[in-house]
């Protein structure tokens, strides 16, 4: 009986022992517990806090990450110029060969099909290799996680960026197919040269569309992801071809190529081919990239990442515009003091098919073509003569070449004499101001105005009697528009440079809808104009813009103190306008539009016409006749008039 109490107390102390190795197993588990969650929630936090969300939709990829990039276009949808990266239409991967495709799945992502964005067993083999090399040199990214990489996550090679990697590659497949995935990865990868994306690769390494990608350039283009700059095959051709080879040789193991197919690649590598773009393509192209931007930027939303520009311009006339330009003045422009000049050649229906903004876009952005306002002269004078056809005149009507004094306005001659009684004709083929001057008073300066408007001078056009003699300020784009009307039979035709603006996925932006011609005067009146201005060209002021056995029509201008000087004119194929001059404003050494702008006219026209049939004007020729003969027809047409005014009179000619 004497143990029995120390058997207890022995008890009860050993339950106090395992209740407190209890409490402390539990302490000890529920602070591990509690750590896991703690150190749990911050792994996840750190790993995952600004993860976005993955896109649901295919298209919410093809446009994101674009950086700007607008294409230019000629009118056959050849490229001119590109500004940005060099993207293409997308497309579609039934579309291209089956050898493009399993090229890049070869190389990047043999189990793409099998795999749910993440493929585990290229992960640890990439781990594996990396340990045994003692550094990267495999990625185990699938071509879903380079997608996610590439459009989604930033590019580091941090270990929260690759797990965020994974877990977007896993949700990406979850919302879109193998096709859409593969596809986005074709047309989106970065191939270098500024270049994404397989169609833009192939047409800027073998000039030619992806669908005809042989099996040795898609291998060289499958070759490029690993490193596009390093490897980029204008630049480094041999480690392209080398990759290209490692390209094969895993095809070939896939199970994608045949033995022959392979060794026939390996036999005859791809070779990019000498690069098609324009050397001087900032020179020539400069002002027409910047024009088609600043309308496009009316055409369609602002926010379009990026924009394919379809113009209407023929590259070889283009050049051809520039080249004279450049010609001419280096010839004679630094001895006339003349430093810049413009061409704008339209097609009948409005077309701009080529133009020069000046000598050189990188010495200067400004668009002299488009952007200059300056004072026509008398390239103003038919749309005076115009009015005075629409009043009643016709161009036998005889006028007095004289001082006159309208309203303290005294306006002289170039030549500075008198020539009498003359007619309209004569006076247009010699750009007499005072003739010019008197027949804007007669008929109305508003209507004269209104005729330059209506013929589509958009410039403001002052109601004062100097407008006679072009001392408003017009542009070249407007002037060479108004002068096509004479050329079109009275039909007006508004000019356009833009036929459509797509995105690279081919999505129609803006398409260019023909519009009827508007009348801007009747048929009688532009062929009674275009007739007189035959002759300007023939026997007048615009002898050197003549073309030898082609009919043309044009008319001269000169500014005040030769400011500036025009030629603007046209045949049954074209019309066509050049402006001489300086950025300041400068007078030039006695540079008239007869002059230098005659020769540049004649010069490019006859590059423009040069493959084109003879086609006669609709307007009949001007007959030629001598300075006695136009005298002597001036003085009779001054005789009808008057006797038509006697008999209107009531009175006959022995009482007048």
């Amino acid at each position: 009986m004497y143990q029995e109490p120390f058997r207890a107390d022995h008890m009860m102390e050993r339950d106090r022992r395992t209740r407190r190795t209890r409490l402390i197993l539990g302490g000890v588990l529920g602070s591990l517990v509690l750590l896991g969650t703690v150190l749990g929630v911050t792994g996840w936090h750190w790993a995952f806090h600004d993860l976005p969300a993955a896109p649901t939709s295919a298209s919410e990829l093809w446009s994101t990450r674009r950086e700007p990039s607008v294409t230019l276009q000629d009118r056959d949808g050849h490229v001119l110029a590109v500004r940005g990266p060099l993207y293409a239409r997308a497309v579609a991967l039934d579309a291209l060969p089956e050898h493009v495709p399993q090229a890049f799945l070869a190389i990047e992502d043999q189990r793409f099909y099998e795999h749910d964005g993440v493929d585990l067993r290229g992960v640890f083999r990439a781990l594996w290799v990396n340990f045994q090399a003692g550094r990267s040199v495999q990625g185990g990214s699938t071509i879903t996680m380079q997608l996610v990489k590439n459009l989604i996550l930033t590019p580091d090679r941090h270990l929260r960026r690759k797990i965020q990697e994974m877990r977007l590659a896993r949700q990406l497949e979850d919302h879109l197919t193998k096709t859409e995935i593969l596809e986005l990865y074709l047309n989106r990868i970065y191939l270098g040269a500024r270049a994404f994306g397989v169609e833009a690769a192939a047409q800027r390494y073998f000039d030619k569309p992806a669908t005809e990608l042989t099996l040795a350039e898609a291998a060289l283009l499958a070759a490029l992801p690993k490193a596009p700059s390093r490897l980029d095959p204008t630049v480094n051709l041999a480690a392209a071809q080398a990759r290209a080879a490692t390209v094969l040789d895993a095809m070939l193991e896939a199970g994608f190529i045949d033995q022959a197919a392979h060794d026939a690649a390996i036999a005859e590598p791809a070779a990019p081919v000498a690069d098609t773009s324009d050397p001087n393509a900032t020179a020539v192209w400069g002002h027409a990239f910047d024009y088609a931007l600043a309308e496009a930027a009316d055409l369609v939303a602002a926010d379009v990442p990026d924009l394919v520009i379809r113009t209407t311009l023929d590259p070889a006339l283009s050049r051809a515009a520039h080249d004279v330009i450049e010609t001419v003045l280096d010839e004679e422009g630094e001895a006339q003091n003349a430093g810049e000049a413009a061409i704008m050649l339209l097609a009948p229906d409005g077309a701009i098919r080529a133009f020069a903004g000046g000598r050189d876009y990188a010495t200067s952005q400004f668009n002299r073509a488009i952007q200059a306002q300056r004072q026509p002269g008398s390239a103003f004078k038919p749309f005076v003569f115009a009015a005075a056809l629409e009043a009643g005149y016709d161009p036998s009507s005889a006028v007095w070449d004289e001082p006159i004094d309208l309203e303290g306005w005294t306006p002289q001659n170039f030549s500075g004499g008198f020539r009498g009684l003359v007619t309209l004709q004569e006076a247009l083929k010699r750009s007499i101001n005072t003739v010019a001057a008197q027949v804007a008073d007669q008929v109305g300066i508003a209507r004269v105005v209104e005729v330059g408007q209506r013929f589509g001078i958009r410039s403001p056009l002052p109601e004062l009697p100097a407008i006679a003699l072009g001392a408003a300020e017009v542009n070249l784009l407007e002037l060479t528009s108004a002068y096509a009307v004479f050329g079109n039979d009275g039909a007006r035709r508004e000019p356009y440079f833009i036929t459509s603006i797509t995105n690279s996925r081919g999505d129609i932006l803006f398409e260019h809808v023909d519009t009827p011609a508007q009348r801007a005067t009747t048929a009688a009146t532009a062929r009674s104009m275009s007739t007189m201005l035959q002759d300007v060209v023939l026997s007048g002021t615009g002898r050197r813009a003549a073309l030898p056995g082609r009919a043309s029509a044009g008319k001269t201008g000169t500014s005040q103190s030769f400011r500036d000087a025009w030629f603007v004119g046209y045949t049954a194929d074209f019309t066509a306008g050049v402006w001489v001059g300086n950025d300041d404003d400068t007078p030039m050494d006695d540079v008239t539009g007869g002059g230098l702008p005659a020769i540049i006219w004649q010069r490019f026209m006859t590059r423009v016409h040069q493959d084109l049939p003879v086609r006669p004007l609709s307007a009949p020729a001007p007959r030629t006749r001598s300075e006695r003969e136009e005298r002597l027809a001036a003085f009779y047409s001054d005789l009808s008039a008057s006797f038509s005014v006697i008999l209107a009179d009531g009175a006959s000619p022995t009482e007048r």
